[in-house]
């Protein structure tokens, strides 16, 4: 098995192919800051497809030759963990020398390009520099949607594969599908928040919030609601701090502006305080989407791991990078920003989910031989590998 080397892993492993946040024992070394425990459903997810005996971080935030030379001579590849990397402000740190050094085949494994609301995406030499030796040090690179092909293909990288990501696959179920119940038979939903949200992606914040308010409040008028959070601060403290904390969340949520105009009102405050939900543990949160009849919102991963356990989900889009994912494995989608309110009768329909029921077929192929011609030990089964993808689809 493979000897293999991550660069930027977003928690500490713990029995061979899970994931937790670092000191996940000792939340409050780090309640008062935010991550996105999204990013280790990625990597938890990538680990669980691949065949390894041996896994270790690549530095890149320094040039070390010597130590370089010895990772060439123990380890087998390195993986990029899935994320959105192709932007504006990337800091890539050290990473190109560090590359040029390398010698091993380097694996972007779903990695994404996020647009602004307006004007055009514009890329930091460095960024096209490390996407550049990536391309060259391997048969393909892999990305999560068409979006992030076309902006590869630019750059005149065209040995691209779309693969969504390895969030989907974590179970490694090539025939995994959903069946919707009847309606009626729906008791317990997941909402999936993401409170806090940028100017810079999403092009009206009030109609942002205001939405997903409205959202959570109808679900909980409907449905056993659990709010399922992945990250912010003051969501993490009404899950898991002290009353203290818990009093000074709901102090900060009502003195920030945007939450308290357009999302906070009384009842999100009841449930904020009773029906919150976190952890650092990837594994519970599966344990929470299992027991479900639902999950939707605007967590990309939060509602990918609902699908990827069977669990139908709906997505809540509001910039590139959710319209992207969303189109890449046919997910019922709902965009935010349309102006139409949301029923969710029109999206319980078998049919809609039928076409994210073949489109995840064909893109769990398609992951599939993105590994095997590169090369990559793995877990998943499917048809032989095919050619790699020289054009953007």
């Amino acid at each position: 098995m493979a000897r293999i080397l991550v660069i930027s892993p977003s928690g500490e492993v713990y029995d061979h192919d899970n994931v937790r946040w670092y000191r996940y024992a000792d939340l409050q070394s780090h309640i008062d800051h935010y991550h996105n425990i999204g990013d280790a459903f990625v990597f938890d997810s990538s680990l669980k497809l691949l065949n390894f005996e041996k896994l270790d971080e690549l530095p890149i935030a320094h040039v070390d030759p010597a130590r370089i030379d010895r990772l060439n001579a123990e380890y087998d590849y390195v993986f990029l963990r899935g994320s959105n990397y192709i932007h504006a402000q990337m800091n890539w740190s050290k990473a190109a020398e560090v590359l040029r050094r390398l010698k091993l085949p380097v694996i972007a494994f779903g990695i994404g390009a996020q647009a602004p609301v307006s004007g055009k995406l514009e890329l930091s030499e460095d960024t096209k520099t490390v996407l550049k030796l990536i391309s060259d040090s391997t048969a393909s690179l892999g990305v999560r949607g068409a979006y992030s092909a076309e902006v590869l293909n630019d750059l005149g990288i065209h040995n691209v594969r779309i693969i969504g990501c390895p969030t989907a696959f974590r179970n490694n179920s090539p025939d995994l599908a959903i069946r919707l119940p009847a309606l009626d038979q729906v008791k317990n939903v997941g909402v999936t928040l993401r409170r806090e949200v940028s100017k810079t992606y999403a092009q009206d914040i009030k109609r942002y919030l205001t939405f997903h308010r409205d959202l959570v409040k109808a679900m909980a008028d409907r449905f056993e609601v659990t709010l399922m959070s992945q990250g912010e601060v003051e969501e993490k403290k009404l899950a898991l701090g002290t009353p203290e904390q818990k009093e000074a969340a709901m102090a900060s949520l009502r003195d920030n502006a945007w939450a308290r105009d357009w999302y906070i009102d009384e009842q999100v405050s009841g449930l904020y305080q009773s029906r919150m939900f976190y952890s650092d543990i990837v594994a519970e949160y599966e344990r929470l989407v299992r027991g479900l009849d639902l999950v939707l919102g605007y967590r990309l991963h939060g509602n990918l791991m609902a699908l990827a356990n069977g669990t139908p989900s709906i997505y809540f889009t509001y910039d590139s990078r959710t319209v992207e994912f969303a189109d890449t494995f046919k997910i019922p989608s709902v965009d935010v920003f349309s102006g139409k309110d949301f029923r969710l009768e029109e999206y319980w329909d078998q049919a809609r989910f039928d076409r994210f029921n073949t489109a995840y077929a064909q893109v769990y192929g398609q992951m599939r031989d993105f590994l095997v011609e590169n090369r990559v030990d793995n877990k998943m089964v499917g048809r032989a590998a095919a050619e790699p993808q020289r054009k953007v689809a």
